[in-house]
């Protein structure tokens, strides 16, 4: 049905018939790409103007203007009046065109001449360069809707240089300066944003809110009927600018031919004095239903409906009230000027599924009005429509201008339906997109994904793509079916009765050992699990058979029942033939590539593919299977990932196609599916992830500090994210030898000036060398006399050292859904809330308001203890402890006696009332702080009242069944809560930040602090010298929760500055000069994570811009490195300056991390070359700024070169819950080592980490931070016990902490002997904790024991002879136990 209506995509060679098939054959895309040219027929070569995406200029948008180009035959010798125009989409392409040739063709007063550019179009030199030859001699300039900044300069400095000469110039809403270049006649907006005028007034609303466009509307509707009857010329050219704009709206060829003989006839100088008869606009609705088939556009929802019930065409079920019913949102534009073939398929495909449609547009930019008015039954409230897809791709309110999202979310939560936005291509046409291994172009991610998100919106699919010749949008069948299906299927969830839906719960298991089922960062996945279940055993949902415990539900998943003997094996819930999944896996013979013929040997018995879970009624609880190369080292080294295998495959067409699910879980931070190969944005029908998701609604549970990854999974499986809360946190505390520091630092602060000092002194170096502070610590020899004011000193940096181990923060267990902290669990995270200063918002850190009672600037204290002044460490301690007590008085005012919050809101105005009873002002009363300022302390203390209200809010539970219920789940940003308490509550769907607002004026300050701390240290271990080159890498979430920190750290080391347009957006940089830098440019290689790379390709760009920019400077080469380097690089290579300064470098599009850490997790290397090796082959991927359409391109040579001249590596730690032997992540980045090999000199070059953490950045060497971790961390009772409380899961994260350490020992070499040493003694010497250990998790156990082994053999720890034997006497016994236990 559909492939009839819609308009055939034309290509003109023996293409078009392959596509117009696509809808009947089941075609795979990669069946027609083009893998070589071969072309039968050469004469048609020529007209192909497509080229695919590594030719050409490299550019994203590789169509050409000419097809634009309309020049008339003038024959009659008439005067001809020339038109240029700029546009941001190619809509109005064919209705300008046909507008064109019907004027030409009844030349009348005149021939007219016109050519158009796409903006993206004008980042091509060449074509930049026709476009500013053509306003030469044009009469006549239009512009719309121009709002990428570097594009709009470009457009101003053109037309700027002819404006005075040009006869008319127009431009509708694009950025301001732009439209300041309008001139008609005396009628001009160069004063846009100074004039008193109420017409400039309303341009200068528009930086307010989206509703500029729609008071625009109305005040273009009603001015020019009040201007008629002005007497003045200037009236008249306004009246006549605002007539343009109701043509040019109205966008119709009808309208469009009047817009331009009344423009030539009133300002072209030829034609003055002839009369040139032109009719008023005619006037569309500005907002309305639309369906192809109707009479009329309705302004009436009831009437639309009256109309569709008496459709002939139609049949009754889909009158019926039965039938699911989707709403669409429709851009007015496409409609009045006739491109609408693509909404034209979406409609028709829909009806075709038995779905009713009610497609919804307006005209402005602000949808939120359209939605209340047509969506929602204005009498129950209560929504028309089982779901929404916007055709758009616009963020709901402000299009590609300004957004206003609390406004649309408000829309959306009323409508309370699942909200999709869909995409057509804008700047690509669809064989480009085709072939792009990106996949959309960045400008269109960030415009028409990255916003959308901010609303809520999910499932970015494209559904239509652009013919290079006429502009023209056209539907792409295969992905059109997707988008219906899925559409539908999530407005199944909500007429479903919660008795027979069916949900697949999908756990992960990271590295594959039974150890590891249901991993997920932060999370108690199995008690989680067992939460929600019988949370939906309440709601109504069958989960029959579910066990009494969380304990006896991991047995059930975990071990298989029916195995008479010991069985390494999951439960096996289902076995499918090698027929069967074939016929349900339409893509399987794509993967027998990598894989060889089905089943294969993973997740396979040899003749079935098996499926392993375990079904309760209508729940089932499924392992996903995993990447499937962890073991084996070869295929760890391809640089570009593979194809999932056919166990993975067979997983989702099991639960998509036996099970049935009405919707998929996946339980937890993170899992597989998201990071197979495909394109990054966009996805085809080959692309992996949307091929396993298939049509099957996919709901997500994520750690509310992981954005990023979070925002992967939503684009690339079109998940639901619903974030969960990482666990409370809490400090570190001291222990054994530490604690006992901590006491004879106190006694000596008392007994000091007594002759006891110095026998102290020396007791507290010996401790302190005990706790190897040593490393950290500069100690005097034993018996060495010191001199009072030394003594200070030592014990002062011991005393620093040991508060910042104390004062550490540690997330302590593991989360469980549905069960918020209680309020004392959130002191801690209210402490360190209550640490930042947050100007923006007037509020002082306590801290800050501490230090100040007492005279000092908190800045200045932070600096003397790090210093170790002894008094500054001793203050330092008593603001930290007042801060502590203040926050914990104040949050036993607002909880009851079960230590839940009681409404804060009430006993906080009860509080606020009385100045003296303020919990903490009574508090402070009795400490060295009594006189601290009340009115700050107010201030602050209503705003962690706010904070408190939502750390301890739940809606985890009442999220998910939501989703599950096919309402909308409100959107709210991932991140660290502690610097963004917007992050909270959760249960929220996860959204990442607006890519081209970063990085802010404030993330560039603290980079700046973090960059010249770096210099310093580097200076200081290095004989004064600066060093020449870093290497240093960049994560996705890190730069979303600093909002750009790190990001801004390179631009400030190579010593440029980023520019804001008036949008507040980041698409430029500038150097800064060498006298205001006041040092050398430093070099850097900048190693971008796969997840930074997907979601920050737009700032990829610009680091790129900057660093070759700074290469070009015609400076000293000892100021600037950048150009030393890429200078020496050059001529080695052979290439020039700008290409051997490329120094951003990535995975290839599609896949994702070094392996170094999969690798490691599962033992399988041989030696540190190895990784080296993958390191060097996965991530030397560039991107380059000058061709970013090719996406990345491999580019070995010169990524070697340039780490060969690094004398630093450099990461950055940003949260208190993630450190370096918390994830793999860290150490997968780290380029120490290989640095070492690849250097002529074979130095090894220092290994820094900057912490952010805390108010007090700081930045360390790795095995400081290594070292810090720890003592934190594995070797601290408090954390290790918290974990053990997990059970299960608790032991395997204490076995992960030490496998990565182990990581790091291979990456960097930077751990110490006794780091091994004490795990060794409190986990296996200590009998009591080793059984505890056995039999919580015997698997994670024996992975323990292996991981000890290992890092002996591999050399990383030395030890004694009877150490290394028990360990591997117990290995044996373990394994015994293992199998006995199975028995």
């Amino acid at each position: 049905m559909a492939s009839l209506v819609s308009s055939p995509f034309t290509l003109p060679t023996s293409k078009a018939d392959h596509l117009s098939s696509l809808s009947t054959k089941h075609y795979f895309l990669h069946s027609f790409l083009p893998k070589k040219p071969h072309q039968t027929n050469p004469s048609k070569s020529s007209i192909l103007k497509v080229k695919c995406a590594a030719i050409g200029n490299g550019l994203f948008t590789q169509t050409s203007p000419e097809v634009r180009r309309i020049v008339p035959d003038n024959k009659q010798g008439l005067p001809t009046v020339k038109i240029v125009y700029v546009v941001l989409e190619a809509q109005y392409q064919s209705s300008l065109t046909a507008a064109v040739q019907a004027l030409n063709q009844n030349q009348r007063n005149a021939s007219f001449q016109v050519v158009g550019y796409l903006v993206e179009e004008l980042r091509d030199e060449s074509t930049y360069k026709a476009f500013c030859k053509d306003l030469e001699d044009a009469n006549i300039f239009i512009g719309s809707l121009i709002f990428v900044e570097e594009l709009a300069l470009k457009v101003k400095d053109a037309v700027e240089k002819e404006r005075e000469r040009l006869d008319a110039v127009l431009v509708f809403p694009s950025m301001p300066e732009v439209m300041r270049l309008n001139k008609l006649g005396s009628f001009s907006m160069s004063q846009l944003g100074q004039s008193k005028s109420p017409f400039f007034q309303l341009f200068k609303r528009k930086k307010q809110s989206a509703g500029f466009a729609d008071s625009m509307l109305k005040l273009v509707r009603t001015l020019p009927k009040v201007l008629k009857y002005l007497p003045s010329d200037k009236a008249q050219d306004a009246r006549l600018y605002i007539l343009s704009l109701q043509f040019w709206l109205g966008g119709s060829p009808d309208n469009l031919q009047n817009f331009l003989k009344m423009i030539s006839g009133s300002y072209v100088p030829a034609l003055k004095g002839i009369k040139i008869e032109y009719s008023d606009p005619v006037l569309y609705l500005d907002s309305g239903v639309w369906h192809p088939l109707a009479p009329c556009m309705y302004e009436d929802v009831k009437e639309y409906l009256n109309w569709y019930g008496t459709r002939k065409d139609a049949n009754e079920k889909l009158k019926g009230p039965n039938a699911p019913i989707v709403g669409l949102i429709l851009q007015r534009s496409h409609i009045v000027t006739g491109d609408e073939s693509h909404y034209v398929a979406v409609i028709m495909e829909l009806e075709a599924r038995g779905a009713k449609v009610i497609p919804i547009f307006a005209g402005g930019l602000d949808f939120s009005g359209p939605v209340e008015r047509y969506l929602i039954d204005p009498i129950t409230k209560k929504p028309f429509v089982h779901s929404v897809i916007s055709l758009t791709g616009f963020a709901l309110v402000g299009g590609p201008a300004r957004q206003d999202h609390p406004r649309a979310v408000e829309a959306l939560r009323k409508l309370d339906v699942p909200y999709i936005v869909a995409l057509p291509l804008v700047f690509q046409t669809t064989e480009e997109w085709l072939n792009s291994t990106l996949g959309l172009h960045p400008i269109q991610v960030a415009l028409q994904v990255a916003l959308p998100e901010l609303d809520g919106g999910m499932e970015p699919i494209v559904f239509a793509g652009r013919d290079p010749r006429t502009g023209k949008s056209h539907a792409l069948h295969k992905r059109v079916e997707q988008l219906c299906t899925r559409a539908i299927r999530w407005g199944e969830l909500k007429r479903k009765s919660k008795a027979e839906k069916k949900l697949a719960i999908t756990v992960f298991s990271f590295p594959p050992d039974k150890g590891n089922v249901g991993t997920a960062a932060y999370l108690n996945v199995f008690s989680s699990i067992y939460s929600v279940l019988k949370e939906l055993h309440r709601d109504g949902y069958n989960v029959e058979g579910l066990p009494e415990t969380s304990e006896a539900l991991i047995e059930d998943v975990i071990h298989d029942k029916e195995a008479q003997f010991s069985s390494p094996n999951l439960n096996i819930a289902y076995k499918m033939g090698v027929r069967e999944y074939q016929s349900l896996t339409p893509y399987a013979t794509a993967l027998e590539e990598n894989w060889g013929k089905p089943p294969g040997n993973l997740n396979s018995d040899g003749e079935s593919l098996l499926v392993y879970g375990k079904q309760y009624g209508n729940v089932f609880i499924g392992v996903q299977p995993t990447f499937g190369y962890e073991g084996d080292p070869m295929r760890l080294l391809f640089s570009k990932s593979a194809s999932p295998h056919h166990g993975f495959a067979a997983y989702y067409s099991f639960v998509e196609k036996i099970f049935k699910a009405d919707a998929v879980l996946h339980f937890g931070t993170h899992g597989s599916l998201e990071f197979m190969p495909g394109k990054q944005v966009g996805m085809s029908d080959v692309c992996y992830p949307d091929s396993l998701i298939g049509n099957i609604p996919n709901i997500y549970y994520y750690a509310a500090n992981n954005p990023s990854e979070a925002t992967i999974a939503k684009r690339r499986s079109y998940a639901n994210t619903i974030s969960y809360l990482t666990p409370p946190a809490e400090n570190a505390g001291l222990y054994k030898g530490l604690k006992q520091l901590s006491e004879l630092i106190s006694s000596y602060q008392s007994l000091k000036d007594t002759g006891r000092g110095p026998q102290i002194v020396s007791s507290i170096i010996s401790t302190a060398k005990q706790c190897n502070l040593d490393k950290d610590v500069k100690l005097p020899d034993e018996g060495e006399a010191i001199s009072a004011n030394e003594r200070d000193l030592v014990v002062g940096k011991v005393y620093s050292k040991i508060m910042e181990i104390e004062s550490r923060l540690l997330p302590c267990g593991l989360h469980v859904i549905g069960e918020p902290p209680s309020a004392m669990e959130a002191v801690a995270t209210l402490v360190n809330i209550a640490a930042l200063n947050r100007p923006e918002d007037g509020i002082s850190s306590l801290p800050d308001i501490l230090a100040e009672t007492v005279g000092r600037d908190i800045e200045e204290v932070y600096r003397g203890s790090d210093k170790g002044i002894l008094k500054d460490v001793e203050l330092l301690r008593q603001i930290t402890e007042a801060s502590r007590g203040a926050i914990t008085s104040f949050v036993e005012k607002t909880t009851n006696k079960k230590g839940q919050v009681v409404d804060v809101a009430d006993k906080l105005s009860s509080i606020l009332g009385f100045g003296i009873n303020e919990p903490w002002v009574q508090y402070l009363s009795n400490t060295k702080f009594y006189r601290a300022d009340r009115e700050k302390l107010r201030t602050l203390f209503q705003f962690l009242g706010e904070c408190l209200k939502l750390v301890v809010a739940d809606n985890e539970l009442g999220s998910l069944k939501q989703a599950l219920e096919g309402k909308y789940v409100l959107p709210g940003p991932g991140g660290d809560p502690i610097r963004n308490p917007k992050v909270l509550p959760t249960g929220k769907n996860i959204h990442a930040l607006d890519p081209q607002s970063i990085p802010t004026t404030a993330a560039m300050q603290s980079a700046k602090i973090v960059v010249e701390r770096l210099i310093e240290r580097q200076k200081a271990d290095n004989g004064g010298k600066y060093p020449e080159t870093v290497a240093l890498v960049l994560w996705g979430t890190d730069n979303i929760k600093t909002y750009g920190e790190s990001l801004a750290q390179v631009l400030w080391m190579v010593g440029v500055m980023p520019i804001a347009d008036s949008l507040g957006r980041v698409n430029r940089v500038e150097p800064v000069s060498l006298e205001e830098l006041g040092r050398p440019r430093i070099d850097v290689v900048v190693n971008c994570s796969g997840v930074f790379r997907d979601l920050f390709i737009n700032q990829m760009n610009l680091l790129d811009r900057a660093v070759k920019m700074v290469a070009e400077l015609d400076e000293p080469e000892d100021q600037n490195y950048v150009r030393k380097h890429a200078l020496e690089q050059a001529k080695t290579l052979g290439i020039g300056v700008r290409e051997a300064a490329t120094r951003v470098f990535s995975n290839a599009s599609g896949s994702y991390s070094s392996n170094i850490n999969l690798a490691v997790e599962n033992s399988s290397w041989n030696d540190e070359k190895q990784l080296q090796d993958m390191y060097l082959s996965r991530k030397s991927f560039a991107f380059d700024s000058d061709a970013p359409g090719v996406g990345m391109t491999e580019k070995r040579k010169v990524f070697e070169m340039a780490l060969s001249t690094a004398d630093a590596t450099f990461q950055n730690l940003d949260s208190s819950e993630i450190s370096l032997t918390d994830v793999s992540h860290y150490f997968d980045s780290d380029p120490t080592n290989l640095v070492q090999n690849l250097r002529k000199d074979g130095k090894k070059p220092s290994a820094y980490v900057a912490d952010t953490t805390t108010a007090n950045a700081q930045v360390r060497t790795l095995s400081e931070t290594v070292r810090l971790d720890a003592r934190t961390k594995l070797l601290n009772p408090k954390w290790y016990e918290g974990m053990m409380a997990s059970g299960y899961e608790g032991v395997r994260e204490i076995e992960k902490r030490l496998t990565n350490t182990v990581g790091w020992s291979a990456t960097s070499g930077q751990v110490d002997n006794w780091v091994y040493e004490e795990a060794n003694s409190t986990f296996i010497q200590d009998e009591d904790m080793l059984n505890r250990l056995m039999s919580k998790n015997p698997n994670s156990f024996r992975k323990l024991v292996q991981t000890f082994l290992e890092a002996n053999g591999r050399g990383y720890w030395e030890t004694s002879e009877q150490n290394i034997e028990r360990l591997r006497q117990l290995y044996s016994e373990v394994e015994d136990k293992i199998e006995g236990i199975d028995r």
